[in-house]
Order: C-alpha cells, then sequence, then structure tokens
C-alpha cells in the first residue's frame, strides 16, 4: 500500500493527493501527518476556560491512578478531571446544537418571509407537509390560505428557539413514553437557545462542577438540537423547497466537466444553493458560458448541501469533507460557493495555486482573500446571478493544469420518512408495517442510523465504508446522511444492486422485493431528525416494543471530527439508542465522565455510549447489542411460517 493509498479508499481521491503532492500543494491530509494531536486535549484532560490555564490533568502514564494522583488531578481553580472533563463535553455539544439550530432559525427567518411574500422567488412547494406540520402544532387551518398557515408556522417556529419555558413544540413527535422519561429525567428542552446559553454559563469557571449535573445539560440542549433545531430546519426545508423522493444522481469528483463551467456548492444550508440551481439553467447565463467558451454550467455540490440539492433536484455530489481541497486540485472548478460549517479555510490557499474563486455568503463565515457576495434571502436571485456570473467570467482563466478523475458512481437519494412510508404500504396504506414484519420475521435483523464526518486522522471513507458493508451483510438496514452517505455513494452502496453484492440473504430478499438500495440515503446531517421520524414510525406501528429504547436498532459515527457528531450522538443515546463512534473518545481522560457515558446513562435513558475505533469490531458491537433487544422483544428465533386453513382460523377465533 502506497502513502497516498493510506490515506484514502477512494481511487479519485488518491490520484488527485498524487496530483496535489506534484503541484507543491499542501492539503489537509498532509497537515494531518505532520501536525499530531495532543494527547491530553485529545481525551478531554485540559481546561483553558480561564486565563489561569490551561491546565493539564493528565492520567498517570503506564499504571493505575490512585487516589493520591486523583487529589492531585486538579486545575487551578480546584476543578478535578471529571470537572474539566464534563465541561470539555458539554461544550462540545453546545457548539454541536448551535450550528444546527443555528441553520433551523435562518430557515424558519426565510419561511416566514417566504409566507408574508417578502422573499421573491421562493414558494411553498409542499402544501401537504404545510398542513400535517400545522396539524401537529395546533395551527388552526380551516379556510385559510397557504401563506396564512405558514405565517403561524413561521411565527410558533421562531419562537422555539427563544422559548423561556414549558417543552418545546417537537417533542411531540417522539413516543410518548419518551416524552415522559424525558421530563422524569428533567431534560425536556425550555428553549432551542437557552439550553445551549446554558451551557456556556455553567461551563464558565467557579459554576456548575458536579459532573453528572453538567452532563444532564449536555442531555437538555441536545435534545433541542435534534428533536428541535434541526427537526424544524427538515421540516420547513420540506416545506419550502419540497420533501425528497427517490432521485438518481451521481458521485464523486469526477461529475466535474473539462468543457463546462463547474460550480462547486459546498456547505449546508440550501436556502441560497436552491437559487443558484434555478438560476444556473437560465438560458440568459448559459448563453454568457458560451461566449467564454464553455460549453455550458455544471454544477456540483460538495459536504450536505451536496445532499440537499441532490434529493431535491438530481445534482451530482462533487464529494465529502476531505474530498473539498482536492476538487479545487482538479484545476477544473471555476468557483467554490460556501456558507458555512465543515469549510476549510485552507480552500483558499489551494485556489490560489490554480484559477478557482472561493466565494463566500454569509455574513457569519467571511475567509481572507476570498470574495464575499453577501446572499440576501429578500432579493436571492439577483445574489444567485452574481456568483453564477463571477464563475462564467473565471471560465477563460484556467491555468491548462487539469485532470479530472473517473470512477463515478450512480446512487439513489430522497428516502425521507414519507417517501419510505410510500414505499412500504404505497399512497392508500402508507405504514411502516412491512418493515416492522420483516424485522419480526429476522429477515432484516436489525436498522442502523451510520452518520458522521470524515477524519482526517483515519483513512478517509474507509470507516464508513468498511462498517456499513459489515453492517448489511449481517442483515442490518443501513439509514444514513451527510458524509457517510457520501461516502456509501462513492463506495456503490446506494444502489438496488447494493442489495445481491453486499447483503445478507433475508435484507437482500426485502430490499429486492421493495425495490430498494440496503443503504437509505435520508439527508443532510441536520436530517439525521428524519431518522428519529422513523424509529418513531415503527414505534407506532406496533410489534417492536413502546419506546424507541426497545427496538433492535443501533447508531454510529465511524470517522467523526465535528461537535455536531457530539450533539447528534447525545441525542441519540437521550431517544434511547446505543450510539458508537469511531477516530477517538474526547473523556477517557476521566474514568468517572466516561462510565457515566458508558454505563449508567443507558439506565437512565435506555441508550448510551460506546466507542470502538476498528470498524468491523464497531459494527459487531451494534450487532450485538441488536440482537439483545431482539431477545428482550422475543424475535431472536426464526419463526416457521404457517399457511393457515380455515379450520386453524376457527381455532383462533374460538380462543
Amino acid at each position: 500500500m502506497t502513502e497516498e493509498k493510506a490515506k484514502s479508499i477512494d481511487q479519485a481521491s488518491i490520484e488527485l493527493i498524487e496530483k496535489a503532492a506534484k503541484d507543491g500543494v499542501n492539503t489537509v491530509f498532509d497537515r494531518a501527518e505532520a501536525m499530531k494531536p495532543c494527547p491530553i486535549g485529545a481525551v478531554g484532560s485540559c481546561c483553558k476556560n480561564c486565563s489561569m490555564g490551561p491546565c493539564r490533568v493528565p492520567l498517570p502514564k503506564g499504571r493505575e491512578e490512585t487516589p493520591e494522583d486523583k487529589q492531585k488531578r486538579r486545575g487551578v481553580c480546584g476543578a478535578t478531571a471529571e470537572t474539566i472533563a464534563a465541561r470539555n463535553f458539554i461544550r462540545m455539544v453546545a457548539g454541536g446544537a448551535a450550528a444546527h439550530s443555528d441553520h433551523g432559525r435562518g430557515v424558519a427567518e426565510l419561511f416566514l418571509a417566504v409566507a408574508k411574500g417578502e422573499a421573491p422567488g421562493y414558494e411553498i412547494k409542499d402544501e401537504q407537509k404545510l398542513m400535517q406540520v400545522a396539524l401537529d402544532w395546533g395551527i388552526e387551518i380551516g379556510d385559510r390560505s397557504n401563506n396564512e398557515i405558514a405565517v403561524d408556522i413561521g411565527e410558533k417556529a421562531l419562537a422555539e428557539f427563544g422559548r423561556q419555558e414549558g417543552e418545546l413544540i417537537t417533542l411531540r413527535k417522539a413516543p410518548l413514553k419518551r416524552q415522559e422519561l424525558w421530563r422524569q429525567q428533567g431534560v425536556s428542552p425550555r428553549g432551542i437557545d437557552r439550553e445551549i446559553v446554558e451551557i456556556m454559563h455553567r461551563t464558565h469557571i467557579g459554576v456548575d462542577q458536579d459532573y453528572k449535573n453538567l452532563l444532564k445539560q449536555g442531555v437538555r440542549a441536545a435534545i433541542g438540537d435534534g428533536w428541535g433545531g434541526s427537526m424544524i430546519a427538515t421540516e420547513l426545508q420540506d416545506i419550502l423547497f419540497g420533501t425528497p423522493a427517490p432521485v438518481l444522481g451521481k458521485a464523486n469528483l469526477g461529475v466535474l466537466e473539462e468543457e463546462e463551467v463547474n460550480i462547486i456548492i459546498h456547505g449546508h444550508e440550501p436556502l441560497l444553493s436552491e437559487m443558484i440551481v434555478a438560476v444556473a439553467q437560465e438560458p440568459e447565463m448559459i448563453e454568457l458560458a458560451k461566449s467564454k467558451g464553455a460549453k455550458g454550467i455544471n454544477l456540483a455540490g460538495m459536504c450536505c448541501t451536496a445532499n440537499e440539492i441532490l434529493m431535491r433536484h438530481g445534482v451530482a455530489i462533487a464529494g465529502n469533507f476531505l474530498q473539498q481541497e482536492l476538487a479545487i486540485v482538479t484545476g477544473a472548478v471555476d468557483a467554490m460557493v460556501v456558507d458555512v460549517q465543515c469549510i476549510m479555510q485552507s480552500i483558499q490557499t489551494v485556489a490560489e495555486c490554480y484559477h478557482t474563486k472561493i466565494i463566500t455568503t454569509s455574513p457569519k463565515a467571511k475567509i481572507p482573500g476570498a470574495v464575499h457576495i453577501e446572499f440576501d434571502e429578500h432579493d436571492a436571485l439577483k445574489s444567485a446571478r452574481e456568483i453564477v456570473k463571477t464563475a462564467i467570467e473565471n471560465f477563460p482563466n484556467r491555468k491548462g493544469n487539469v485532470y479530472i478523475p473517473g470512477g463515478v458512481t450512480n446512487q439513489i437519494a430522497g428516502f425521507s420518512h414519507e417517501t419510505i412510508n410510500y414505499l412500504l404500504g404505497g399512497l392508500f396504506r402508507a405504514s411502516y408495517r412491512p418493515l416492522n414484519d420483516n424485522i419480526i420475521n429476522g429477515r432484516i435483523r436489525g436498522v442502523a442510523g451510520v452518520v458522521g464526518c470524515n477524519n482526517a486522522r483515519v483513512n478517509h471513507n474507509e470507516g464508513h465504508v468498511v462498517m456499513v458493508k459489515e453492517l448489511i451483510k449481517n442483515d442490518v438496514l443501513v439509514l444514513t446522511t451527510g458524509c457517510n452517505a457520501i461516502a456509501c455513494a462513492e463506495a456503490g452502496l446506494l444502489v438496488p444492486e447494493a442489495a445481491r453484492e453486499f447483503a445478507g440473504k433475508g435484507l437482500a430478499e426485502v430490499c429486492e422485493t421493495v425495490g430498494i438500495p440496503p443503504v437509505l440515503h435520508m439527508g443532510s446531517c441536520v436530517d439525521n431528525s428524519r431518522i428519529l421520524i422513523a424509529a418513531t414510525a415503527v414505534v407506532k406501528d406496533g410489534g417492536l416494543g413502546d419506546d424507541i429504547s426497545e427496538l433492535p436498532v443501533a447508531g454510529a459515527a465511524p470517522e467523526w471530527m465535528s461537535e455536531k457528531a457530539i450533539s447528534i450522538g447525545q441525542y441519540f443515546v437521550a431517544s434511547g439508542v446505543y450510539t458508537v463512534f469511531g477516530v477517538t473518545w474526547p473523556t477517557t481522560g476521566s474514568k468517572e465522565v466516561t462510565d457515566f457515558l458508558f454505563k449508567e446513562m443507558e439506565e437512565m435513558y435506555g441508550g448510551m455510549w460506546d466507542f470502538e475505533p476498528d470498524p468491523i469490531q464497531a459494527a459487531h458491537l451494534m450487532i450485538a447489542h441488536i440482537d439483545k433487544k431482539r431477545k428482550a422483544l422475543g424475535i431472536d428465533k426464526a419463526r416457521e411460517r404457517v399457511l393457515y386453513d380455515m379450520e386453524m382460523r376457527r381455532e383462533m377465533d374460538a380462543v
């Protein structure tokens, strides 16, 4: 295995890593190799929350910690290793919850502007979901217009961020037993912003110093993310842009076109990207591109914006987090348009080695040296046209050092909760019952949500692909979002044919009958709320317990790196899901905190954390948990299929 192959399992990425080296371009792979992580900070044993620090409280090397060691392991203020680790952990939750929830707030603000007629170019595309959300939120429908109903939804959505008491309205989507458990534990979020702010207050020097109490607030804020801000973002985006349905798309860096203007849309919020998709198809823009020597305009997505525009428009995906620099290295990208989250500052440095223009669009996220064209949702088409025009005018500036690798794969995406419901039951009998029945009869062993980022500390995409292949081989249906979904697409796992090649016999039979892949792409990382809704639907359809914690399900993020992943994992654990992470774990510097997360949380919430860097072993931890839940439900043994005649039916009725 060459050095390049050790950095990624994706051939297109390997080729462009080699090209970057020849071009003298420094990438994330080079920096990860040169910069070793701090071993103390990596395990949560460093506090820098005041200027008396940073205080480092590492575990003793080569021996067990003694009571004397524990007394010495304190910061200048006296904070113990447990307090420091818990503070660091929930600050990560706060960062992740803030990112997702601020996304949700932005969507709600645009939604309200559209409802009021203040955002030309946008419209309500899913009337059915508008009505469903109105019913869920207790908003009057009557003979009111769509816009009148939408105004109430938008105002109520925005109010959830600043709510100061009570419970988030979206918690009603959870199973009733789960809602009651949250109330008993005192972790029902009062308001999305309030819980995030309270974390920052509690982790300030000299405030909360009980690690269990700190972690409790982390749970509350994480629930406010998954069942609050993220869910609001997903629901309102579906109403505005359309609820995703299965769509064929392509994936990997080879989707770029040498003779066309290539625009990559990168980030997480689809508010602007929706307009760029529309503008890129305008005849005037296509003619402008041809006047500059191009044959047309080619759009491609990167990271979670890619997932959003793929699901709704079939726009090709160029790559996931660790491929953003490599796309520029092709020399064929005329503009990379970015908004927020997971955008490396180094893309501007890499772009300066080629001709690519980096265009920032959010007032929250600027990059020195990049072109800034601020997105104005009240005149979105104008912003989009300026961006597309800038990319077109840059096409003649290509330096000739163009190399676009092959290896493009097909994928089917767009498996929203509504789509799965329809595929399993049809228009008039939409239901999760066929899924439940096939879990009960053993054809499907269980369901796993495998999500999360890429991490340059491990081989790009390997953890994702190896884990998912192991799960589906063992008849576990996989639901995926975010960068994991893109990794699976690049590995050819998001097409129905993958079931026959990679899945176990039972799962393959179900997939071939329904016509679905063994790995279902459900959207961007904010769309993990779709997985929560799907799990709740399984509970409601019956036969598998009355809470998410009783289901044969598990979750994982094998290559996680961002604070968002920690928040996502925490709200899945709080929802009753066993959740295993790879790469590294941020609390191993404190045995007490780690044991609480890995053991005691299961007693409290029915879900727990786990850590296993090996993706095969992690997959088998998930399978073991699924088997444990199957046994508890009494469905661990295969049931003989019996064809009942009329006499046998009469005997059943008599009983």
